[in-house]
């Protein structure tokens, strides 16, 4: 009888499993606690962390009052509200209520909302019985032509449709422009997120319900919302814009259906992902690279650190922003200096949303082989299987890679071989990282430029004047300006005009 770990782990790896161990369950432990005390300590807590980051250089002083109002059910609910403008930081009110607004925003209607949007939801059933919601974009009293081209906008781990809406400038919000250049916005969710927890038979409190990873995705998730869209919309084709692993999901999709291909006509990729380097702690990466299954014994085979919501909910927001760029900084290296204090309020506070340990684990599989592979199930360290690699070569549809030169999780050469040559281009933003091409403060004319450019191309059949958005792009900002003012975090002189990379026909790069 074989037992449960023994001969899988070597010496070494014994203390960080231990250690790991203690600290998840602490966290879990001192989570159920929390929960269950009254709103007056929580409260006593979080003022007293207040006091003490006020002491800290610029910070945003909030405060948080206790707000009552009637819901459908005549019951009352509790909600918080922050209050109090100080100019410390050069930031005009307006964007400090803004900000505040989308701190307090619990989904993605509420978000829209402040904008004078709404979003329908659709929900879907996929061929292995997840039910997913999809969200497409509206204004009331809607008096903008519709151009007849359709956009799927689709997240990255850890994330939600939330993460397109969270800029505190209208204009840097890509659903919006789109929309207002004609556009049929829609954003997708995967299974697992906040707007995706329902199956038809597995409780979200089963096991069952989060064994899945990138291949359920590229299977199940990313054609079965294209096909609704296709279907519900009647257009031949969509454009797909995806953000980081969203990114990776398309080529994977794309990969092993070649049905699929019919029904896309380009893929704009922010910040793409096929093969990240790796983990900035080098101990970190190369235990997690060497042992990914030990990501099971730290968290189960179910949900991924499902107190992070809880953790944001009671945490003072300043403090909580702090801890996402503390994290982001050990694990990726980040620095987040394109982001100002105040949009990272806003975005952090809709960062995170829930998703499966086997999706990371099999990132961690992927970094380790250096290969964008399936999951693979091994039994042992010496099994003879060996795992199957995405043939993204097939890929037929024109993909166009919008990176950040300082992003730590792009390996761009890497990427270039292996997507297919004649099909990809490459732009970096210069001094961009991960996130910054998502929430940067320059992202309208860093990143939405190289968007709308591609957005030109003329690879669908439609008039001449329902095209050319980068040009009406720019008579909108014209006619709109922006509906805030925003103070950048640093000025920076580069210019937008980056030569694009292509592969030649032997595989190699030049610029």
């Amino acid at each position: 009888m074989s037992i449960p770990l023994v001969g899988r782990l070597s010496m070494h790896e014994w203390p960080f499993v231990i250690l790991s161990l203690i600290i998840s369950w602490l966290e879990y432990l001192i989570s159920i606690i929390t929960q269950i005390l009254p709103y007056q300590v929580i409260d006593f807590f979080t003022n007293t962390t207040k006091v003490v980051y006020k002491q800290t250089s610029n910070p945003i002083n909030l405060i948080r009052s206790l707000v009552t109002s009637d819901v459908d059910n005549g019951e009352d609910v509790v909600k918080y509200k922050y209050y109090k403008y100080e100019n410390n930081l050069g930031e005009t009110r307006e964007a400090y209520e803004r900000m505040i607004d989308m701190i307090n925003s619990d989904s993605i209607q509420e978000m829209v909302a402040l904008f004078g949007y709404e979003v329908e939801s659709r929900v879907i059933q996929t061929q292995d019985n997840y039910f997913l919601t999809l969200h497409r974009l509206v204004k009331p009293n809607d008096d903008v032509p519709r151009n007849g081209r359709t956009v799927y906008l689709h997240h990255g781990l850890l994330m939600s449709s939330e993460i397109w809406v969270t800029m505190l400038n209208k204009n840097q919000n890509l659903p919006f422009v789109l929309y207002e250049l004609g556009y049929d916005v829609w954003m997708g969710n995967n299974r697992g997120n906040k707007y995706s927890q329902k199956h038809l038979f597995h409780s979200i409190s089963s096991e069952a319900f989060w064994d899945f990873s990138l291949d359920e995705f590229a299977l199940f998730d990313i054609p079965n919302s294209i096909e609704y869209i296709v279907s519900a919309t009647q257009c031949e084709k969509i454009t797909y814009i995806g953000f980081s692993q969203g990114t990776a999901q398309i080529f994977a999709a794309l990969s092993i259906n070649q049905t699929l291909h019919e029904k896309i006509d380009q893929i704009i990729a922010i910040s793409p992902a096929t093969t990240p380097q790796g983990l900035h702690s080098k101990f970190l990466d190369t235990f997690l690279k060497s042992s990914p299954n030990l990501m099971y014994l730290i968290f189960s085979r179910r949900i991924l650190m499902p107190s992070v919501n809880f953790w944001r909910r009671i945490m003072y927001p300043p403090l909580f922003s702090t801890m996402i760029d503390m994290s982001n900084y050990l694990l990726f290296e980040w620095k987040s200096e394109n982001i100002t204090k105040f949009q990272k309020l806003s975005s952090y506070a809709h960062l995170y949303s829930t998703t499966s340990v086997k999706t990371v684990v099999h990132w961690f599989q992927i970094m380790s082989s250096k290969n964008f592979q399936m999951y693979h199930e091994s039994a042992s360290r010496f099994s003879p299987s060996a795992p199957v690699y995405y043939p993204l070569h097939t890929v037929k549809v024109p993909i166009h890679l919008i990176y950040g030169s300082t992003d730590s999780l792009v390996d761009i050469d890497v990427m270039m071989n292996q997507l297919p040559a004649k099909y990809t281009t490459a732009h970096a933003v210069p001094r961009h990282e991960h996130l910054d091409n998502l929430w940067g403060y320059d992202v309208d004319k860093r990143v939405f430029e190289f968007v709308l450019q591609y957005l030109d191309e003329p690879n669908i059949d439609i008039p001449a004047s329902q095209k050319k958005p980068a040009e009406r792009h720019r008579n909108y900002l014209a006619s709109s300006p922006d509906d805030i003012t925003l103070i950048p975090p640093q000025t920076h002189t580069s210019s937008l005009s980056v030569t694009p990379r292509k592969p030649s026909s032997a595989g190699s790069l030049f610029v």
